[in-house]
């Protein structure tokens, strides 16, 4: 079931619940909107996630790119080093 699929039949649960008066039909009601809330929730979180994932790469991309550069100008320091006091 995808997810437009499962929030379709949430908000269907929601609209059929809520037009019932029997206490027992409320109370699914309310647990239908809660199991919604929390899928709503649950969906930031992972949106949030995702968002930092995404930065973490970039700042691990960028770090090896500079590990790398400074690598590349100690190697040209020394061997300017070994020229000069050759």
């Amino acid at each position: 079931m995808d997810e437009t699929n499962l929030e379709d039949k949430l908000n269907e649960l929601v609209r059929e619940f809520g037009e019932a008066a029997d206490p027992q039909h409320r109370k699914l009601a309310k647990l239908a909107r809660q199991a919604q809330a929390n899928r709503k929730k649950l969906e930031k979180s992972i949106d949030s996630l995702q968002e930092s994932l995404d930065y973490l790469r970039v700042c691990i991309k960028y770090q090896v790119f500079d590990l790398e550069a400074t690598r590349r100008e100690n190697d040209y320091l020394r061997k300017l080093l070994e020229e000069s006091d050759s």
